[in-house]
Formats: structure tokens, sequence, C-alpha cells
């Protein structure tokens, strides 16, 4: 087979992703960049262009065109159910799946500090442990987001990015992913082919991780039970238990933070452990209840 084409978004660490694909494989690859939409407005919050997909959509149509043999995502930015004409192939070894504060620990904050990050999921739960919390919007690349640091007291940024582009000092904490749950997938790399490349599939199914699979599969059947993604304050991490088992722990809260309903589960099958943290959330603890205020314009 001729060189692989991966497509990819051109941020740095979109990059390093994609490049990290191509060193697992073994193999040349060729990056074929692409804008997304969530690239394009850096000047809004990503609520208000759609939340999850913004970017991917773009990247995984280079794919469905024909003009990438495979996409690379952050696993994180995915919806939790695959587009149509398309396989996820591959779920890398998950690097760290923390968030990160940088400029201050989480304790050292003064009491009304400002926390800067474009996530409702991370601004929500900071605000439930942190009511004292002020918070200011945050995009762009790694680099754009750490420049404006010192204008706030905090930002928030996965832990994985920094470590990915050797900026791991940066991180003044590394929350524990038991007190602010991760996004889904957030930590690992996914990668997607069209349904019917079986030779482009056979490629890539030699970097999957099967125990990272089992784990992002659990918090995507978690998603998708809540028909939701980032753009709604939502989390969920799943680990190893005794045996073949997973823990899965996941969390839906109001978007000012004073309503957090947390559920943990244990269980074989990621997909029946999914639905079952989800349905108990949104049914046992009046989760939906929760989501739909949060949706609503300036829903709390």
């Amino acid at each position: 087979m001729p060189r692989l084409r991966l497509a990819t978004r051109g941020s740095p660490l979109a990059r390093w992703q994609a490049e990290w694909v191509g060193r697992r494989l073994g193999r040349e690859v060729e990056l074929v960049i692409v804008e997304t939409a969530g690239d394009r407005r850096q000047d809004v919050s990503l609520a208000s262009i759609g939340g999850q997909g913004v970017f991917v959509k773009e990247v995984q149509t280079a794919v469905l065109e024909g003009r990438a043999d495979a996409a690379v995502h952050s696993a994180k930015d995915l919806p939790s159910v695959t587009a149509p004409g398309l396989w996820l192939a591959a779920i890398g070894e998950r690097d760290d799946p923390r968030d990160a504060l940088v400029g201050s620990t989480l304790e050292r904050l003064p009491a009304g500090a400002r926390v800067a990050t474009g996530s409702i999921r991370r601004r929500a739960q900071l605000a439930n442990l942190r009511p004292d919390l002020t918070f200011a919007e945050l995009r762009g690349n790694i680099a754009t987001r750490l420049a404006k640091a010192g204008g706030h007291d905090a930002i928030v940024i996965a832990a994985a990015a920094l470590r990915r582009l050797g900026l791991a000092d940066q991180i003044a904490e590394a929350v524990d992913p038991e007190l602010l749950v991760p996004q889904v997938g957030q930590g690992a790399i996914a990668v997607e082919c069209r349904a019917e490349d079986a030779a482009v599939q056979e490629i890539l199914a030699t970097i999957d991780d099967p125990p990272t699979r089992r784990a992002v599969t659990a918090e995507r059947a978690f998603l998708a039970t809540l028909g939701s993604g980032c753009s709604l304050p939502v989390g969920a991490y799943a680990t190893a238990a005794a045996g073949d088992g997973l823990s899965l722990l996941a969390v839906i809260l109001s978007g000012d933070g004073r309503i957090c309903l947390r559920h943990k589960e244990a269980g074989t099958d990621p997909v029946a452990l999914g639905e079952s943290v989800g349905h108990h959330l949104l049914v046992a603890s009046g989760g939906a209840e929760v989501l739909q205020l949060a949706a609503e314009p300036g829903g709390e």
C-alpha cells in the first residue's frame, strides 16, 4: 500500500498526534491538513458553535471524500456515535486523562480567583468545588492559551496535551479525575477510516489498545445515552476493575455548578455499563431535568 494519508487539524498538537500514529504504525505517512469550524471560530465559545463535533466534521469529510485514508482525532472531540460511512479503527493507549491547572493549584487559588477555560464541563465542576471562583472564556491552540495565562489566576488545559508538546513543566496541578471528572475520551487518540476500507482497517488495528478501547467505549456509551456532547456539563471516566471489569464514574452538572450529580458503577460489558450509568443519572438522579436547564440559553 502507498504512503498512508492521515487527515488532521493543523495545530501543533493535532500534528503531533497524527505523527504519533505514523510512528506507532512504523510507516511513512502524509498529513492532510484540514481546517475545522472550531479552528475558524476562535472568537466565540464552543457551545455557541455546536460543541462536540466542531473539531472533527471537516477532518472526517476528507476521509469520506477520498482525500485521506484515515482521520486522527483527540478522542474527546468525537461525537458519541460514529458518523455514517466511517469506522473507529483504533483507539491508542491512553495518556494522562486529567485536567491540568496552569498558574496555580486549586487549593492555592485566592478567594474570587479568575480561572480561564473554554469548557463548560470544567467550569461547572470547578464552580461546584469552589463557588467563589470567577471564570473567563479561553480558546485557541495550546501556545495561544498558555500565552494568555498571565492574565488570569489560572487556566485549565488537558494534561495530555501539555505532556505531548513537552510542556509538562507548566502544570501547577493535574487534578484527580475522581475530583474533576474528565471529558469522555480525554487523553486518548482516535483514528477513523472508511467503513468499507478493510485494508486500512487492518493496518490501523495494529495500534488499537484494548484496555483503552474498553474504557473509552464505556464512556462513549454513557454520552450516547445522554444524547449530549461537550457543549453540556457532563464528564465520564472509566478505569480497569477486578478481572475483566470496568469501573465508570460519571457526572451531570447544572451550568453554574450548584447541582452536581455523580454515579459510579462496575461491570464487564463496556456498552451496557455506559448505558446503565447514563440511565441512572438521567432517571434515578434527575439528570434529564438538569441537562434541560443547562441546554437552555443562559441556563444554569
